[in-house]
């Protein structure tokens, strides 16, 4: 099992920068691939951004790249969702989300069913 949480959601302006978080505790953090996904009201959760479990590799959806950066630190457990250049339509609930790194890897971290480890989500409203 592995359990995580995400915080540093909230509000901000368009142009503005967020940094979220996610935490894990549990088992071995370093054997997960992670990722982020976000839902908006009405809308179908999407994939963010996913980063391998060594930090070699990341993957960005084509509406974020340039803008957001993620990023892990094994030795705190901890994956970071870097967001500049926020725009309205980044508002959503973000979600941390962890796949096990001996089924799923490179490409396969951007479909949500690698990913057998969800947080609660956190909210990131971007006003215009």
């Amino acid at each position: 099992q592995v359990h995580v949480v995400e915080s540093g959601g909230g509000l901000v302006q368009a142009g503005g920068s967020l940094r979220v978080s996610c935490a894990a505790s549990g088992r071995t953090f370093s054997k997960y691939g992670m990722g982020w996904f976000r839902q908006a009201p009405g809308k179908e959760r999407e994939f963010v951004a996913a980063i391998s479990w060594s930090g070699g590799s990341t993957y960005y959806a084509d509406s974020v790249k340039g803008r957001f950066t993620i990023s892990r630190d094994n030795a705190k457990n901890t994956v970071y969702l870097q967001m500049n250049y926020l725009k309205p339509e980044d508002t959503a609930v973000y979600f941390c989300a962890a796949a096990d790194s001996t089924y799923y890897s490179g490409s396969a971290l951007r479909g949500s069913g690698a990913y057998g480890y969800w947080g609660q989500g956190t909210q990131v409203t971007v006003s215009s």
